[in-house]
């Protein structure tokens, strides 16, 4: 069976990705920024609501994953409160200034996580790191149990071969998540090139809200011609990329 995970955005997006059909969600704020950290009402709400897992995003801005010691601290902090309020894993990532794992920080995390009997998920951080064998690796030395990654590439198409690459060698020791541009058209021909078993997507649509603008004043989203809209997880893209993997025979 090929586990179909989902980025969402808000509790809305989580409920409409498990009525879609998908088996566990990555929830996280601010989308339009690659993904931060929830806010506690959002995940509180999520667990009344939805009963397939939930793992929660800890980070806590844009522009890189190499952080500060106040910026760490604080990580560490919310992952305490994801963790006691019901999230069922954690998804972080730690990167030094030469774009190497932070080994210490990653280590820490995971024994985090592990302690309430958590899943700790390197996020594609691992992306951006400069040896990605060395890297995973590393993740499996610190115990980690997934990793989220496109091979190393913008898309998961795109990082086919390093994908299957990854999960040839090391799919036994971490479980490979592949991500970034998955959707119903190509879900298929992905799994066939690298061998996964579970794949992440966005199923990414836009709803409109005509309150973003007014008086001369912007709030828009998205580009001007756009600027009524926000980003959600489409129901029917999940449910499309579900009907896929129906068929997949590998």
């Amino acid at each position: 069976m090929i586990t179909l995970e989902i980025c969402c955005g808000s509790a809305m997006d989580a409920i409409a990705a498990e009525r879609g059909g998908a088996e566990r969600i990555e929830l996280n704020s601010a989308l339009s920024l690659g993904g931060l950290t929830p806010d506690i009402g959002s995940l509180l709400f999520c667990r009344e609501k939805v009963k397939i897992p939930i793992i929660a995003m800890v980070r806590p801005r844009a522009g890189g994953f190499c952080y500060k010691t106040e910026e760490y601290e604080a990580m560490k902090r919310s992952a305490k409160v994801m963790l006691e309020a019901g999230a069922d894993g954690l998804a972080f990532g730690f990167l030094k200034e030469d774009r190497t794992i932070d080994k210490e920080r990653t280590v820490q995390m995971v024994q985090l996580v592990h302690s309430y009997g958590k899943e700790a998920v390197f996020h594609r951080a691992f992306d951006a790191s400069v040896a990605l064998d060395t890297a995973i690796e590393q993740l499996i030395f610190a115990g980690v149990d997934r990793v989220l990654t496109s091979g190393g590439c913008e898309t998961a198409a795109e990082g086919a071969m390093c994908l299957s690459h990854l999960q040839e060698c090391y799919g036994n020791e971490i479980e490979i998540l592949a991500g970034s541009g998955v959707r119903s058209s190509n879900v298929l021909s992905l799994l066939d090139e690298t061998g996964v078993k579970q794949v992440h997507s966005s199923c990414r649509a836009f709803a409109a809200d005509g309150t973003a603008r007014g008086n001369g004043v912007s709030f828009a989203y998205t580009k001007a011609s756009e600027w009524y809209a926000y980003e959600v997880v489409s129901e029917e893209q999940v449910r499309a990329i579900k009907r896929e993997l129906t068929q997949w025979k590998g």
